[in-house]
């Protein structure tokens, strides 16, 4: 998968926007933890559409999502 993919904020709203960030946040959070500080750099949109594509594909955990820690 190659190329640019963005969301339209104008369009997106506000729920879908903080989803969206949390994907992206997840995602840079997650390269850290398994793979060191420099595997950050790849974090791109490429790969955050990955990462939506399968939590929309996933059965919904009961307590929802969890936050990020330090």
């Amino acid at each position: 998968m190659f190329g640019m993919v963005r969301p339209c904020r104008h369009r997106l709203g506000e729920r879908l926007a903080a989803e969206w960030m949390a994907h992206l946040c997840g995602l840079c959070l997650a390269l850290r933890g398994d793979h060191g500080q420099f595997a950050r750099v790849v974090t791109n949109y490429d790969g955050l559409l990955i990462s939506v594509l399968t939590e929309a594909q996933a059965a919904r955990p009961e307590g929802g999502r969890r936050t990020a820690g330090p």
